[in-house]
């Protein structure tokens, strides 16, 4: 029997309310498939699920809001009968009553607090992402639409038509900022930082990312910060220490280069989902993905797995007109990178004062696990690749 339990999707998550389960009991399923949509204090995400089985039981019904942590569903493994699932939990709890009566003395022994019964699931809500971004917008109840799409699907007119629902007493942006207060402060409470910055010219990149994009439609040009991404992710491969999460007091390295890319969203705030063996990864397939991992956590499409996955963050505030960031490491990663704008600034080349593009890159780093000397190497290692910029 397979318990699978809500996930974390970011440090700054104790809870989330389960929106919709896309499964019944009955149904098999396999690795990545999504079986729920879950409401964080940022988006509404989809879950997938992270071994192959069949689904056995339901634990939480829609609107009801799960710790982190929590079994929210049981699941049949290959092979394996219900009649046998069902004895394994008998067992389970039984062992569990005996452990807990064992822990606490007879006198102040009270029965324990009743847990959720498994219970059917709803029929699956068949919607389009925009009619579910838009119903977010407006406070619309999805559960109480008829749909006139295909198939019965909920389309963006029908959520149009559709009366808004008085506005929530809580308000998401509010929340948010709260959650991630609480996770930045104990980032810094927790975390040892340590920062480091250099100035990398960008003169070579430029011109090579020039003469890439001459005649490409828009769509099809590459961004300045798919070059950065791609740096990074490969000054990883030399620089492990920095890749990887710091987790009971011990590192544990990352089994692969998945940095989680800042994202600014519509009711504020930041978003980390990543981008999976970026190393690996030519620089038009990172544009691609990073167009459209923008996109869908601006319409709420992120799946599970995207916010889960980081190994290191990198936020790049160019466009804002930032000269220099010093980020919060996002627990429990150990690492952070910050690209601030690029501007023309005075650069000694070859003995010669001239005029190029230039970019600071900072590093904040976890000092339990890198030191200074490391940090140090690392950002060296990102600038001399940026050099290389057809070695990308």
């Amino acid at each position: 029997m397979i318990e699978f339990k809500l996930p974390s999707l970011g440090a700054e998550m104790d809870e989330g309310k389960l929106i919709q389960w896309n499964v019944k009991p009955g149904d098999v399923v396999k690795k990545g498939d999504v079986v729920a949509v879950v409401d964080t204090s940022k988006a509404a995400i989809d879950v997938e699920i992270w071994e192959p089985g069949t689904i056995h039981e339901l634990a939480w019904e829609p609107g009801d809001t799960v710790p982190v942590g929590t079994v929210i569903a049981l699941l049949l493994e290959p092979g394996e009968t219900p009649e046998h699932a069902d004895e394994e939990k008998r067992k389970r709890a039984t062992a569990a009553a005996v452990a807990g009566a064992a822990a606490i003395p007879a006198a102040t022994t009270a029965p324990a607090a009743a847990r959720p019964s498994p219970t059917a699931a709803p029929a699956r809500v068949r919607i389009s992402p925009a009619a579910r971004s838009r119903a977010q917008d407006l406070g619309v109840d999805i559960a109480t639409l008829s749909g006139s799409g295909p198939d019965g699907a909920i389309v963006l007119e029908d959520v149009e038509k559709a009366p808004a629902r008085p506005a929530p007493t809580k308000d998401r942006g509010i929340e948010m900022r709260r959650a991630i207060a609480a996770a930045m402060a104990r980032s810094k409470r927790e975390i040892p930082h340590y920062y480091l910055a250099t100035d990398i010219p960008l003169a070579r990149a430029s011109r090579w990312l020039a003469a890439r994009n001459e005649g490409r439609p828009v769509n099809q040009r590459v961004l300045m910060a798919v070059l950065l991404l791609k740096a990074v992710a490969l000054a990883l491969r030399k620089h492990p220490q920095l890749n990887g999460f710091c987790e009971d007091g011990a590192f544990r390295p990352a089994p692969g280069i998945h940095p989680g890319v800042a994202i600014s969203i519509r009711q504020g705030g930041l978003i980390a989902p990543a981008i999976r063996d970026a190393d690996a990864k030519s620089i038009d397939e990172l544009m691609q993905q990073l167009a459209d991992l923008v996109a869908r956590a601006r319409n709420f499409t992120l799946r599970s797995s995207e916010l889960s996955d980081p190994t290191i963050t990198v936020t790049n505030l160019g466009d804002q007109g930032v000269g220099l960031v010093q980020g919060i490491i996002y627990p429990p990663q150990v690492a952070l990178v910050g690209f601030g704008s690029v501007a023309e600034r005075p650069w000694v080349e070859d003995g010669a004062l001239v005029v190029a593009p230039i970019v600071t890159a900072t590093l904040s780093a976890d000092h339990r696990v890198s030191d200074g000397h490391g940090g140090a190497a690392f950002l060296d290692e990102i600038a001399r690749r940026l050099q290389e910029p057809s070695q990308l």
